[in-house]
């Protein structure tokens, strides 16, 4: 009876704890004020602190996008569009959620607590996701670079 309870409670929580996970809201939702979601976003790519590793041209992209939603969009809702701008809206729409929620994750920092080579006290190491993917990305070409330069000294 005991291992029954027990079993169960173990099917129970892991699926009530991933009802409880949040989901990151879209930077642009429908059905939220667009003038407060695009000064919110505008505000956020100048802060330089939740997008931070966006490229130029990425925001390029996110700004011309959200002027082109502005153009359509003018002071009707979305209510009154006719249907080819209603897809033009949701295709920018689309690319700014999908640029910018790359752009979000890539600028979360993560902490580890490492040993310093030569030294026996940890310290807390933060860098960002896109920061730790160039400098493995720099690494395995180093590594890469350092195959094909000792083939052509081995073979001459």
């Amino acid at each position: 009876m005991n291992r029954m309870l027990f079993l169960a409670a173990l099917l129970v929580f892991p699926a009530m704890s991933a009802m409880a996970t949040p989901v990151a809201e879209k930077p642009l939702m429908e059905g939220k004020p667009y003038a407060e979601q695009r000064l919110r976003i505008m505000s956020d790519l100048q802060g330089g602190e939740v997008y931070s590793e966006i490229s130029a041209e990425n925001r390029a992209r996110v700004v011309d996008a959200l002027g082109r939603i502005d153009a359509l969009l003018g002071t009707g809702g979305h209510a009154n569009l006719p249907e080819k701008d209603k897809i033009a809206v949701f295709n920018d729409q689309d690319l700014v959620n999908t640029l910018l929620t790359q752009a979000r994750e890539d600028s979360r920092l993560v902490c580890r607590r490492e040993r310093p080579v030569g030294s026996n006290r940890p310290q807390n190491i933060c860098i960002t996701v896109a920061a730790r993917r160039q400098a493995r990305e720099n690494g395995a070409d180093a590594l890469r670079n350092l195959r094909i330069s000792t083939q052509k000294v081995e073979n001459p």
